[in-house]
């Protein structure tokens, strides 16, 4: 424990003495409740992120850090470096990013840090961005070797490419997986049709599984809107991505995560906004067409408050069955 407490700190003071020399810093406080035990069985998560960046006109450094703590059960204090990469323009028809990046591509049904994640996904490589008229054309590579003997590095090699194109926003994601014949792939696209946003993503993991997500939004007045959606799993085998938004449950990723084959989730729900205040109900239904006594249900419902230009603080429960949580976020930018 006194080992773990004088990393954070050395790690605490680096970050305060990048922190008064940056141009931009921002802090994420992020409280996880476990409420599906018994009340003297309840256990909180608490994750503070610190991130700081600094440049010139054609260049930038960034940073970040992660410090965990676990209130109830084992108790445990961790600290990691989240993020740490630079950056520069190459003369103004691309750019370059190399070192650790958390890297959200698309829908983040394929490529995406999970935000609940003790260890956050990371990409430790180079990034090379295309700054075409037409879209945002990305092209990156990912390298890791655990360092065992015999140990053969592993990569992965991603394009993405994503624009408007006369009012619909689409998006390309296209992996590869060193040691895996098959890619990733992704599409999605969004747009209005008759003053209602309607969106589909369509994705293949790298077994060749599917999974496709529907959606419908509506706005009933300034103040008010409702949604709809539909995510249908393949039959052939279990949908999955190691280490994305979905790569988890509830305590892991902060939703429902992915489903097993043949499964299909409804979801549908209510958004109210007024004065800086947000509030929010969705409820789940899962169904499975490969097993008809799957019929399982779940309530989620958010409550955002906008601080100010800078600052927000959001909460948000769920309800799934015996699973109950609550998150508490605050979030901080300059």
């Amino acid at each position: 424990m006194k080992k773990n407490l004088r990393n954070i700190l050395a790690l605490s003071l680096g970050l305060m003495t990048t922190v008064a020399f940056a141009q931009d810093w921002n802090a994420d406080s992020r409280t996880r409740i476990d409420m599906s035990g018994d009340n003297d069985a309840m256990s909180a998560a608490q994750r503070v992120t610190v991130g700081t960046t600094w440049g010139g006109s054609d260049w930038g450094i960034h940073i970040s850090s992660d410090v965990n703590y676990t209130i109830g059960g084992d108790e445990e204090v961790t600290a990691e470096v989240y993020e740490a990469y630079a950056s520069t323009d190459l003369m103004g028809y691309a750019s370059l990013t190399m070192g650790r990046q958390a890297i959200n591509n698309g829908s983040g049904a394929l490529m995406s840090t999970n935000d609940w994640g003790t260890n956050r996904t990371t990409w430790d490589g180079a990034t090379f961005g295309l700054n075409l008229d037409m879209a945002d054309v990305t092209i990156g590579y990912h390298r890791t070797n655990g360092g065992a003997e015999g140990e053969e590095d592993a990569g992965n090699m991603w394009l993405n490419a994503g624009g408007d194109f006369s009012g619909w926003a689409v998006n390309v994601l296209y992996m590869t997986d060193e040691g895996n014949d098959d890619a990733a792939t992704g599409i999605d696209i969004s747009g209005e049709v008759g003053g209602a946003g309607v969106s589909a993503s369509m994705n293949t993991d790298f077994d060749g599984n599917e999974m496709r997500v529907i959606g419908l939004t509506y706005a009933i007045n300034d103040d008010m809107g409702v949604n709809v959606s539909q995510t249908v799993y393949g039959e052939d085998g279990d949908f999955n991505m190691a280490g994305t938004n979905m790569d988890g449950s509830w305590d892991v990723t902060g939703n429902m995560g992915y489903l097993g084959a043949g499964s299909e989730l409804l979801s549908y729900g209510l958004t109210y906004n007024m004065a800086g205040i947000s509030l929010g109900a969705t409820m789940h239904n899962v169904t499975n067409s490969m097993d008809e006594a799957v019929d399982t249900d779940a309530t989620e419902i958010s409550l955002g408050y906008s601080l100010n230009d800078n600052a927000g603080l959001s909460l948000s429960m769920i309800d799934d069955n015996d699973t109950k949580y609550m998150w508490l976020t605050l979030n901080v930018g300059l």
